[in-house]
């Protein structure tokens, strides 16, 4: 096991299969986030986008009270110094060039840096217990760490809007018909809902899932339909040269399920 994963103050992390489990480790604050748990965070995600042997992420928080209420304000009040790693937010905020899938299993409360962390992720898949909300300012912040952008390329303006200048909470049931929440579930069965669509995704090639993922946000900056469609995609081109692309219709053809290298 990589160092990353071990020895961990703030967070867990744990391996299974292709999937890489991470886990927010302060429930005594809310899953709130400091500095030292932020950067934690950072080595984990860092490890996870340079494994080959890992190909999905899930990321959720310790008990069942709160994913995480965001930034550690009480940190902050004490007199501490508020530093976010260039990844920002657990690592996944601006880590804009990631492939691979990351999916948010939120447990509870989803604040703030909280929520940006859930929007951060492909799939947000929710305890029918979790709220949502971009509450900041409330306090006199901004919800700065890309909340204020993701929740409206998400869902439509209208509705992101009602969220962000009213800062109000939203429940898991309401995040789905909103669109930004994929699935809802009894709270004792998010984790298995959340392996259940990592191993959906596990069961494909992770060259093409690579080649998806940044095919469909690298397009969705293109206005243009036809640019978005022949743009020039690095993971497309490596999957192009990839043995999973030679495998899968062999597989197809000898009527046996594949065995995906991710390379």
């Amino acid at each position: 096991m990589s160092d990353a994963f071990s020895n961990l103050e703030f967070a867990a992390a744990e391996r299974d299969g292709h999937v890489l489990k991470v886990t927010i480790n302060r429930p005594g604050r809310m899953n709130s986030l400091h500095p030292p748990a932020n950067f934690e965070l950072e080595k984990i995600f860092d490890a996870f986008e340079a494994d080959d042997d890992l190909w999905v992420a899930i990321i959720t928080g310790a008990g069942e009270r709160a994913f995480s209420a965001g930034n550690d304000l009480k940190y902050q009040a004490e007199g501490n110094a508020i530093e976010v790693p260039k990844t920002g937010f657990a690592g996944l905020t601006a880590r804009y060039g990631i492939t691979k899938p990351v999916i948010a299993a939120v447990n509870g409360v989803a604040m703030g840096g909280g929520f940006e962390i859930a929007l951060a992720c492909d799939l947000i898949i929710a305890a029918d217990t979790a709220t949502f909300a971009l509450p900041e300012p409330k306090v006199g912040l901004a919800a700065l760490a890309g909340g204020l952008h993701r929740l409206p390329r998400q869902i439509p303006v209208k509705q992101a809007m009602g969220m962000i200048l009213t800062g109000r909470t939203v429940p898991a049931a309401e995040g789905q018909a909103l669109g930004f929440v994929n699935q809802v579930v009894p709270q004792a069965e998010l984790m298995d809902a959340a392996m259940k669509w990592a191993k959906q995704i596990e069961a494909c090639s992770p060259m093409s899932i690579r080649a998806s993922k940044q095919s469909v946000y690298a397009g969705l900056d293109e206005a243009n339909l036809e640019k978005a469609v022949t743009g020039k995609y690095e993971a497309v081109h490596a999957l192009f040269k990839s043995e999973d692309l030679i495998e899968g219709p062999r597989a197809f053809a000898e009527k046996r399920a594949p065995q995906w290298k991710g390379r």
